[in-house]
Order: C-alpha cells, then sequence, then structure tokens
C-alpha cells in the first residue's frame, strides 16, 4: 500500500485548499488526516469509516475541514476551508486499524503535503 498526499501550498487566512490523498494497493476501512506543527505532536485532524461513512473531526477544524471518497479514483480528499494560522502544519494521510485511534494505530502513512496559512 502507498499513499500519496497532495495539494499543499500557502494561503491567506480565511482561504480555501483541497489535499488529495491516492491510494495505490488495497483500500482500509480507515483513512486518516492528521497534521503536525513544528514542535508539536502530530494530531488527527480527521477520520472516516469507509464502510457506513462515519466521520470524525477534531474540534479545532469542525465546521471548516471536510474528509471524503472518491472510490473510482480511490483517493480521500480534505477539503480545508476558512484556514487560519494555526492550521499551519504537514498534513499526513495514514490508513489506520481503528476508527479515532491516534498516531499509534496507523499502519501506513503518506508522505506529508505542508500548507502554510498567512496572517
Amino acid at each position: 500500500v502507498q499513499l500519496q498526499a497532495s495539494g499543499g501550498g500557502l494561503v491567506q487566512a480565511g482561504g480555501s485548499l483541497r489535499l488529495s490523498c491516492a491510494i495505490s494497493g488495497r483500500t482500509f476501512n480507515v483513512m486518516d488526516w492528521f497534521r503536525q506543527a513544528p514542535g508539536k505532536e502530530r494530531e488527527l485532524v480527521a477520520a472516516m469509516l469507509l464502510t457506513g461513512g462515519n466521520t470524525y473531526y477534531a474540534d479545532s477544524v469542525e465546521g471548516r475541514f471536510t474528509v471524503s471518497m472518491d472510490n473510482a479514483k480511490k483517493t480521500m480528499l480534505l477539503q480545508m476551508n476558512n484556514l487560519q494560522p494555526e492550521d499551519t502544519a504537514t498534513y499526513y494521510c495514514a490508513s489506520d486499524r481503528a476508527y479515532v485511534g491516534g498516531p499509534n494505530s496507523v499502519i501506513h502513512w503518506g508522505q506529508g503535503t505542508q500548507v502554510t496559512v498567512s496572517s
């Protein structure tokens, strides 16, 4: 399994970005987006349980971020709206063995994509 994240960039506060995670190989039932800012721990931003369509969002992004899956393209998306400087981080997609399990339950990590939000 390989996960390829893309779509990061530099955006002004209030702007939007859409991250993509292309999945090669099998698709796992739990897919995540994490982020890690310099000097901080990696945190779970959003998770999706593919059977049933359940989604989880961290409080800090609830209402602004939306996770979805394009099954035809085997691509997970993260639509990020109303971005704020505190959203600046490297974003990682991951396949997971547990829903809302945190970094320790991750099976595969994609490489990160940098998101920078200027004020």
